[in-house]
C-alpha cells in the first residue's frame, strides 16, 4: 500500500505559526520595558520638582539646598575648629601638633571672612554657635592631656575635615551659583591644608578614621533642609583668634647653601 502523503500546506502552516509566535514574543519583550519605565517616569519628575521648589534664583545663579548646606557647614566648621586650633597651640606636646593648631586658626579665620561675605550677598543666615556634637569635641579636648590630647585633636579634626571635604567636592561639581563655586574652591584649599597639617603630626589613626567615615560620612549637625535666604539676615559675628597664645613655627631643619659670589 502506498504511504499516505501529508496534507498540502500542513507543514507550511505549522512553520509559519512558529515564526509568527516567536516574532510576537520578541516584540512583547521589547515593548514591555519601554512601557514599564515610561510608567515610572513620574518618579524622576517628582524628584526634580522637589529640588526645583527648594532652589532659589539669585543674581549669581540658582542657589540649591546643597549650596546652602555647604555655606552653613563651612561656618560651623570654623566655629569649633578655630578654638580647637588654639587649644592645640597651648596643649600640644609636639611642634607638629602646635603648628597644626596654628594652621587651623589661620585657615579658619580667613575662610570665615569669605563665607560671611558670601552669606551676606546671598541672604543666608549663619549660625553663631557650634553644634552640640562639635561643642562636645571641644570639651573632650579641654580635659585631655599629653599624648591623649594630641591623638584626640588629630583624629577629631581629620574626621571632621574628611566629611566636610566630601560635601565641598559634591557642591563644587554640581553648583550653578558662581559665589558658591568660588567658596567651594577656597574651602577645598583650606580643608586640604588642615588635613595635611594633622596628618603631619603622626597621630592620625587611619583604621579608626575609616570606621568612623563608614558609619557617618556626612558632616555633623547637617539639617535635613538648611534655611533658605532671608531678607536682611542678622550679620554673623566674625571669628577671631583669642590672642591668648601664639606659636612660632619651628625653624627649618637646614638652611640652603650660600650663593656663590658672582663678583669673584
Amino acid at each position: 500500500m502506498r504511504p499516505r502523503s501529508p496534507a498540502r500546506g500542513r507543514g507550511l502552516l505549522s512553520g509559519t505559526t512558529v515564526i509568527v509566535t516567536g516574532l510576537a514574543a520578541t516584540c512583547a519583550a521589547l515593548v514591555y520595558p519601554v512601557w514599564s519605565y515610561a510608567d515610572r517616569s513620574h518618579v524622576a519628575v517628582t524628584g526634580a520638582s522637589v529640588l526645583s521648589d527648594q532652589t532659589v534664583q539669585t543674581r549669581y545663579g540658582p542657589l540649591s539646598v546643597l549650596d546652602r548646606e555647604l555655606v552653613e557647614q563651612i561656618r560651623l566648621a570654623g566655629l569649633w575648629q578655630l578654638p580647637a586650633g588654639e587649644q592645640a597651640e597651648r596643649s600640644g606636646t609636639t611642634d607638629a601638633v602646635r603648628a597644626a593648631g596654628q594652621r587651623l586658626v589661620d585657615g579658619d579665620t580667613d575662610l570665615d571672612a569669605k563665607v560671611r561675605a558670601v552669606a551676606k550677598k546671598l541672604d543666608i543666615p549663619l549660625p553663631d554657635r557650634a553644634t552640640a556634637e562639635q561643642l562636645n569635641s571641644l570639651s573632650e579636648l579641654t580635659v585631655a592631656e599629653g599624648e591623649t590630647f594630641d591623638r584626640t585633636f588629630a583624629g577629631t579634626v581629620r574626621l571632621a575635615d574628611a566629611q566636610l571635604l566630601t560635601l565641598v567636592a559634591q557642591v563644587r561639581g554640581s553648583t550653578q551659583n558662581s559665589l558658591v563655586r568660588d567658596l567651594a574652591d577656597d574651602a577645598n584649599s583650606t580643608v586640604l591644608d588642615h588635613i595635611e597639617a594633622v596628618e603631619d603630626t603622626g597621630f592620625v589613626d587611619y583604621a579608626a578614621l575609616a570606621r568612623s567615615l563608614a558609619a557617618s560620612p556626612s558632616p555633623s549637625g547637617t539639617p535635613s533642609v538648611p534655611p533658605g535666604p532671608t531678607a536682611d539676615p542678622a550679620p554673623a559675628s566674625p571669628l577671631t583668634p583669642s590672642g591668648a597664645s601664639t606659636y612660632t613655627l619651628p625653624p627649618a631643619a637646614s638652611s640652603p647653601p650660600p650663593k656663590a659670589d658672582s663678583t669673584s
